[in-house]
């Protein structure tokens, strides 16, 4: 039998937490409720689930363009799960700044930040896009870019459709 939710792990987690507290005796009424713990695990949670989209995308890509100008995707050393993308020396680098903060840039094979337009209303930008947490009613957390809650596959298409196009031979 499939799952009925989407994200029902969080009961699990209640379980193995009651377990921990019989053993040890110590308590933690209020710790489901710290915005800071909140925030680190859906962070931890948000960079996972992108960089398993971006993998899944890549190989499909990868298969269909053959054995030249490959994408690579690479884990970044000493970090919890920060990754990039490489391509013919330009690299797309998704780094977890801190718990509530993620950004996204277009690095060329010189080190110099790459401007790219993300829509027809926000002007070129080079610095890194910032992607925010905001933690809602229920601690809730949503991820936002502008103030506006994203999407996660359109992330995904745009700045791998961005990536690819930009460095292509």
């Amino acid at each position: 039998m499939g799952a009925m939710f989407s994200d029902d792990s969080w009961i699990e987690d209640l379980a193995l937490e009651e377990l921990r507290m019989d053993e040890s005796g110590v308590v933690d009424y209020f710790g489901h409720i710290d915005p800071a713990t909140v925030i680190e695990e859906s962070s931890i949670d948000f960079m996972n689930q992108l960089r398993e989209k971006f993998e899944f995308f890549i190989n499909i890509f990868n298969q269909a363009r053959g054995n030249n100008y490959q994408i690579k995707i690479f884990k970044i050393s000493n970090t919890v799960n920060d990754f990039m993308l490489f391509r013919n020396s330009l690299r797309l680098i998704f780094t977890r700044k801190s718990s509530d903060l993620v950004t996204i840039g277009f690095l060329s094979g010189n080190g110099e930040l790459i401007p790219i337009k993300i829509s027809r209303m926000l002007p070129e930008q080079a610095a890194p896009s910032e992607i925010r947490a905001h933690v809602g009613p229920f601690n809730k957390v949503t991820w936002q870019f502008a103030g506006e809650q994203i999407d996660l596959d359109a992330l995904v298409k745009f700045y791998l459709s961005e990536f690819i196009r930009n460095s292509a031979k």
